[in-house]
């Protein structure tokens, strides 16, 4: 049975987001809504929480139907309460003091620490601040529960944890989920919606296979396109052939053909449906100005340490040599972040860092979760212009190709979204010609069509890198060497399934 359907839904902002969307959601669904950043995820998530009335169509609910919707980040009128308090203020009034024990029952279930319950929520990571927002709605008992981005911020085992929370649901709860996480989409979903602003296809596969019947579909329909453009061609040109027997002759039958010929052509290209184009948000293209030099960096045991001193973990002796891509590896708090802090001070400052050896012609691109090497009180036009010493016009010409428009070019970093910033920390990038990445969670904030076109790229220039990231499809595309830190020392292994294995077996 239907508890929500949807009939030639459309939203049209300054576009279209999309129209004339046909969907129903029912017992047992886990659906995936996959789009570009900005063209309606979010907005579409709203419209079936009742938050938002749409341009155009209707949707129906079942009656008394109750809807779950996680939005992506906590208001800052939340982030004064506890853990524990914010999950029980969700309850009804009536219902709060008889019933706290729920509270307690999905703060289990989603493995939250006795200790951390008691924590405002301004004091616990983005990834705990996330499962606190999952654990407030579920709190609620809904009938339809929505989540808008929910990994975003979680690392490897708390992906793991909500996979397998969301997995053990009720299967009469439907789960809608809006993100561009390609590993946790297939293994958390059942049916996928690529939302487009003319026709938004639905296919009842998880991600990856939808994708492929996506791309199958799409190719399909441009054959057919084309098929019927040069079948239109030749019916104009019989037309006009006949056209002018026609004049010569004076026939009448000839007239009648010709106009029946121009009225095929006519309806054959009125019917013609072009292959769905996406819309780029910004194009991510990298450079790599090579090196002579086999071996780029050298680690004679170096040791990886907090900053009072402690000791975090030994690297043992290991080479980073041109065409390497490595991937680090391990689980939250061993010193991925700072292993990565520490190779770009020796990399910065050669000879700064003890039993790190950098050879001279290393020329660095680095980015870091936080992209802290952007100011936000800048501007894109004026960073780039200053940065790299080109004309406006020319400024003004690469920020617009990767995806930073006019109209925001002058105005602070600060402002821009997510994705905008990521795309301009992929051009500082380019524009700074490295032979050598270094990368702390690159695909933070990019949409699918960005991770994919920032993993073309890797493999195009064939890149040397080192990277952290949490991306399982990102870093299985990627990496040809991984190296796990474990029990305080660096090894090498031959494939980070082990790993993502032995994450998700903990979380269960």
């Amino acid at each position: 049975m239907a508890l929500i359907s949807l009939k030639s839904l459309g939203v049209t902002m300054s576009a279209p987001l999309f129209s004339n969307l046909d969907l129903t959601i029912g017992a047992g669904d886990r659906v995936g809504i996959v789009a570009a950043n900005g063209r309606g995820k979010s907005t579409l998530l709203k419209c079936l929480a009742g938050e938002l009335d749409a341009t155009a169509g209707d949707i129906t609910r079942s009656r008394g139907l109750r809807v779950g919707h996680v939005e992506q980040s906590a208001p800052d009128a939340l982030l004064d309460r506890g853990f524990h308090q914010l999950v029980a203020d969700a309850l009804p009034p009536e219902q709060r003091d008889s019933e706290l024990w729920r509270v307690d029952v999905v703060l289990d279930s989603l493995d939250v620490p006795e200790d951390m319950r008691g924590r405002p929520m301004r004091a616990l990571s983005g990834g705990w601040q996330r499962l606190a927002l999952i654990a407030r709605v579920w709190v609620t008992d809904p009938d339809v529960l929505l989540l808008d981005e929910p990994t975003n911020h979680l690392d490897l085992a708390k992906i793991g944890q909500l996979e397998t929370w969301l997995n053990a649901l009720p299967r009469e709860v439907p789960v809608i989920v809006a993100s561009h996480d390609r590993a946790f989409l297939d293994a958390t979903t059942n049916r996928t919606l690529f939302l487009r602003p003319e026709e938004s296809p639905v296919f009842s596969l998880p991600y990856s296979r939808a994708r492929q019947a996506l791309d199958e579909a799409d190719a399909s329909t441009a054959r057919k396109f084309e098929r019927d453009m040069k079948i239109a061609q030749q019916l104009r040109r019989q037309a006009a052939k006949l056209n002018n027997i026609g004049i010569n002759s004076g026939s009448d039958l000839l007239t009648v053909k010709t106009k029946q010929l121009r009225e095929r052509a006519e309806r054959l290209e009125d019917a013609a449906v072009q292959a769905h184009r996406e819309r780029s948000a910004g194009a991510i293209r990298l450079a790599n100005r090579g090196t002579h030099a086999k071996v780029l960096i050298t680690l004679e045991d170096a040791a990886v340490e907090t900053p009072n001193g402690t000791l975090l973990f030994r690297t043992g002796k290991r080479h980073i040599c041109q065409g390497d891509r490595i991937v680090l590896l391990g689980r939250n708090g061993v010193g991925k972040s700072r292993f990565i802090a520490m190779i770009r001070n020796a990399v910065v400052e050669p000879g700064s860092v003890a039993n790190v050896k950098v050879t001279p012609s290393t020329v660095l691109g680095y980015s870091d979760q936080a992209l802290s090497g952007i100011d936000g009180d800048d501007t894109p036009l004026a960073m780039v212009s200053r940065r790299f010493e080109v004309g406006e016009q020319r400024a003004r010409s690469l920020l617009a190709g990767a995806g930073v428009a006019i109209e925001m070019q002058e105005r602070k970093i600060g402002a821009l979204s997510g994705g905008q910033r990521s795309r301009l920390v992929m051009l500082v990038l380019r524009l700074i010609n490295p032979n050598f990445y270094l990368l702390d969670e690159p695909t933070n904030h990019l949409d699918i069509d960005g991770q994919e076109a920032l993993e073309d790229e890797l493999l195009k220039h064939q890149a040397s890198c080192l990277l952290a990231s949490h991306d399982r499809s990102f870093i299985r595309a990627i990496g040809n060497r991984f190296w796990l830190i474990e029990k305080r020392r660096l090894v090498e292994v031959d494939s980070p399934q082990e790993f993502f294995r032995s994450v998700a077996e903990t979380e269960r």
